[in-house]
């Protein structure tokens, strides 16, 4: 039954639930740590982890996706970034850096909108996506909804094994007065290549993306500031649940197809990881988290694709906590061992470690443990 609310007279809203707002609950069995499998499997593709990285220029240069790849993660390029706009990558992101530091969030935005207003070089574009699918791993691209009709195809002949069709908020139809509305079934249905589809934040949205043949969907829109920006606020809790049970139904209507749920927004630590999963999600895009990689473009500073946007940014420039010399490695945020007791490294033993202290000893299987509202 779902918690309504009245706000007003005549006006009711959903009560709803965030990831803080609940917590797994362990039952009389555990396990082994050891026990635990982690693999996430999509489409025909098989990863040691269920993580993704957000397709953020801060995050994803060649050597970090190629990296993420052999840590057992999903690396995502940013197509409408700065691989394809200057063949300098260091450099650009250096003076977004610069800007942050010498002036303030508005510089900041001002230098990556005037990066990001640079052509798309597709011929560069299609060389760095074809340097990192020579280094064997998989390759996942995201294109915004408004641009995937004259983009996909351009990546995916460079080779991207995933396209990542990506918005903080998309619906399975965009309409675009003037111009031609974008039918996601019939685009999806004509590519070579698998599709994950997103962001959504309710059932009946999630319902219409499934049809559509996406294998996987976002669930929440990353990191942003929509909420003061839109006055749009994911309760991921919720959201997720929402977009499980839209799983489940689809599943029966279509006698089988199973659509994974990728959550993106509010994972800050492993724990997040950990209760993101309990509500139904098979894997999450982590986006801050990894910016205190050594391995990270950005050195240390994060910032959403969205903050580029050219006439409504809705993400900052922010700078990782903690960050020094000893910056840690991709492969001990991912892997451990772990100098921090935050759930901020080692997201792969505090996933283990939670499915074992509950008695599960598989991702799938822990979908179905129980939780508590706080």
């Amino acid at each position: 039954m779902r918690d309504h609310v009245e706000i007003g007279i005549g006006r009711e809203a959903r009560r709803t639930y965030s990831l803080d707002d609940i917590s797994v609950v362990s039952s009389r069995r555990t396990r082994s740590s050891k026990d635990v499998d982690t693999t996430w499997h999509i489409d025909a593709y098989k990863f040691d982890l269920p993580f993704m990285n957000h397709p953020s220029d801060a995050l994803a240069s060649p050597e970090f996706v190629i990296e993420m790849g052999k840590q057992g993660g999903l690396g995502v390029i940013n197509a409408e970034g700065l691989w394809g706009r200057h063949a300098d990558l260091d450099e650009a992101i250096a003076k977004v850096i610069a800007a942050y530091e010498e002036g303030d969030q508005a510089a900041a935005t001002r230098t990556l909108q005037e990066l990001h207003a640079a052509p798309l070089d597709t011929e560069l574009l299609s060389e760095r996506i074809a340097q990192v699918r020579d280094s064997g791993e998989i390759v996942a691209v995201r294109v915004s909804p408004q641009n995937v009709r004259e983009i996909a195809p351009i990546v995916i002949k460079a080779g991207a094994d995933l396209l990542v069709i990506q918005g903080t908020l998309i619906s399975a139809e965009h309409v675009n007065t003037g111009g031609e509305a974008l039918n996601l079934k019939e685009f999806i249905g004509s590519l070579d290549v698998p599709v994950i589809a997103g962001g959504v934040n309710d059932y009946t949205t999630a319902l219409h993306m499934m049809r559509t043949g996406a294998v996987g969907i976002i669930v929440g829109g990353g990191e942003n500031t929509n909420s003061l920006a839109l006055g749009m606020e994911v309760s991921m809790a919720t959201a997720i649940a929402d977009v499980a049970a839209a799983r489940r139904d689809y599943l029966d209507e279509t006698g089988g197809r199973y659509v994974h749920i990728i959550a993106d927004g509010s994972i800050d630590n492993s724990g997040d990881v950990v209760k993101a999963i309990a509500c139904g999600a098979d894997a999450v895009v982590l986006g801050s988290p990894l910016a205190r990689a050594k391995e990270a473009a950005g050195k240390g500073y994060f910032w959403p694709a969205v903050a580029a946007h050219p006439r409504f940014p809705r993400g900052v420039v922010t700078e990782s906590v903690d960050l020094d010399e000893q910056a840690p490695s991709l492969e001990q945020i991912l892997h451990g061992p772990s100098t921090m007791p935050w759930g901020v490294e080692n997201f792969e033993g505090g996933l283990k470690r939670a499915l074992a202290k509950c008695g599960y000893t598989d991702l799938k299987s822990f979908q179905k443990v129980s939780l508590h509202v706080n």
